[in-house]
Formats: C-alpha cells, structure tokens, sequence
C-alpha cells in the first residue's frame, strides 16, 4: 500500500521541483496523481546508478513525499539508497540538469555517473 511518510527520505530544492512540475504538465500527465519517481538501479562502472522518471501514479508499495508541489514516489529497494539526499536541477548553458547529492556514497565512478555505497 502506498503511504505519505512523515520524515522525508529525499529533499527536493525549489527549483527540481518547478522543472519537473513543467516536464509533467508539457506530457499531459494529471498533476494530481502523477509525479517523479526517483530509484536507485544496477549499473555504471561504480555499480549502482540514479533513474528518474515520471509515473501516472504511486505503486502500491512506494513512499509518497511532496515537495513544493512535487510528488516523489519511491519504492522500498532505492530508499535505503537515498536517504538523505538532496535532488536538485541546474539549467543554463553549462548546466547539467537534475543531479542527486548522495550523503550515502562512498565512492563514484570518474563520470560522476554511477556509485557504491
């Protein structure tokens, strides 16, 4: 069952939050249901890799945060993996758009890519 938590596992700044808002009203997604979800995947020369993408709604399991307006979903699995990160977005021309501080990392790959805890 999914379920509003009431210490966040993940802080979004401002300005990840507005963007993102931006990229699901310009997909047609409800607003009221849809949102960003954040996992943790396989992969990278680190090991472990960040996804983002937008779901219509929650799965049944995912922790639910709201951020300035934001739904976040994230399934159990990747939330060991993220708590107390920060998701954040840097635009303009040297930006590099949405980028996860990770307080949990203990080593990146060179890209910057990929991680291990």
């Amino acid at each position: 069952m999914s379920q509003s938590v009431d210490t966040d596992p993940v802080e979004v700044t401002e300005d990840a939050a507005e963007q993102a808002i931006s990229l699901i009203e310009n997909e047609g997604y409800d607003t009221d249901e849809a949102g960003l979800r954040l996992f943790v995947q396989q992969g990278g020369c680190a090991g472990l890799s960040y996804g983002l993408r937008f779901d219509d709604a929650p799965e049944d399991d995912d922790a639910i945060t709201e951020h300035h307006g934001l739904r976040v979903f994230i399934d159990p699995s990747s939330q060991n993996y993220i708590e107390g990160s920060v998701l954040d977005f840097e635009g303009g021309l040297q930006g590099k758009g949405f980028s996860v501080e990770n307080p949990n990392v203990e080593s990146e790959c060179g890209c910057g890519e990929s991680f291990r805890t």
